[in-house]
């Protein structure tokens, strides 16, 4: 049994575009093609391959069968641009946490778009949620908190993103003793840490919940505020909305100049990875070399 590879990239699309109807535009093709290529791709493997919700997705099977799709689009691109034939744009799917986006992971991606035709597709998520993203055949590489290679992928270790505890030197000044003790800290005493509001990311986010409970503080006391992207939490932190982990890179400038004062405790370290797929694949590889030289010239060993 084999895999035509337009039923494949047929069914690649839908997920992508999320309904039939998208997925025909795209494609310049009647729905209703749409709709029989899916039905004949289902046929030959004998299981459904395409949950029909709104937005469509790929069940287990579907994942394999766009995971097999966008890895036969990246070969071909590889042998076309080998034999001279690349003027096609190569559309690279990957995923990366909000932080990493917001400080370091986009300028290895300028330097490869400098010297490729390439459309890099982002998908922003939790670190520990996005190697579920390479899994399914969503994106070809991740940056991710995995160290055990994924089922398919080959991972290289990047660094450490490591964040601390701070607040706005008006912030530290309303809610802790001693906060005008001395520029760039601040003793944010337990008590004062039950009440002081605190940014979170989104729900997700438990690094100031471990930061308060290595405090000996119970996370479920102090107000919280749900700010949902890097940059976005950082200018929360900085106007004094509440305090917050920030990485060191986003942290740095703002604690040398007094704007931001340090609340103590031990900083949180997050390892980061880079995986990929497994493939013999000089453009992937190229896109790797220039993550994984950046991760480890900027983030903590």
């Amino acid at each position: 049994m084999d895999i035509p590879l337009e039923l494949a990239r047929t069914l690649a699309v839908v997920v992508d575009e999320g309904t039939l109807d998208a997925a025909a535009r795209r494609l310049h093709i009647t729905p209703s093609a749409v709709s029989q290529r899916i039905r004949t791709l289902e046929n030959r493997l004998g299981r459904i391959v395409l949950v029909r919700s709104k937005p469509a997705r790929a069940t287990a099977a579907g994942e394999a069968v766009v995971r097999l799709a966008r890895q036969l689009a990246l070969i071909e691109h590889d042998a076309l641009a080998e034999i001279g034939e690349g003027g096609a744009t190569a559309v690279v799917p990957l995923a990366v946490n909000a932080d990493s986006l917001a400080t370091w992971f986009l300028a290895p991606l300028a330097r490869i778009a400098e010297q490729r035709r390439i459309a890099f597709e982002l998908h922003r998520d939790d670190q520990d949620f996005t190697a579920g993203l390479l899994e399914a055949g969503t994106v070809m590489g991740a940056v991710t908190s995995r160290a055990t290679p994924i089922g398919g992928c080959r991972v290289s270790p990047l660094g450490v993103l490591r964040y601390e505890a701070v607040a706005s030197a008006g912030f530290a000044v309303r809610w802790f003793a001693g906060a005008s003790s001395g520029p760039g800290s601040s003793d944010a005493s337990t008590a004062a840490l039950a009440f002081a509001p605190v940014v979170d990311f989104d729900r997700r986010d438990d690094l100031q919940t471990q930061w308060l409970t290595a405090r000996g503080v119970d996370p479920a006391s102090p107000p919280r505020h749900l700010v949902p992207a890097s940059s976005d939490f950082a200018t929360a932190v900085r106007l004094g909305l509440g305090w917050g982990l920030l990485p060191r890179l986003q942290s740095e400038a703002g604690l040398a100049s007094g704007e931001l004062r340090s609340l103590g405790g031990p900083p949180i370290d997050v390892a980061l990875y880079w995986q990929q797929w497994n493939l013999t694949s000089p453009l992937l590889d190229d896109i790797a070399a220039a993550v994984v030289a950046e991760g480890r010239r900027v983030l903590a060993k």
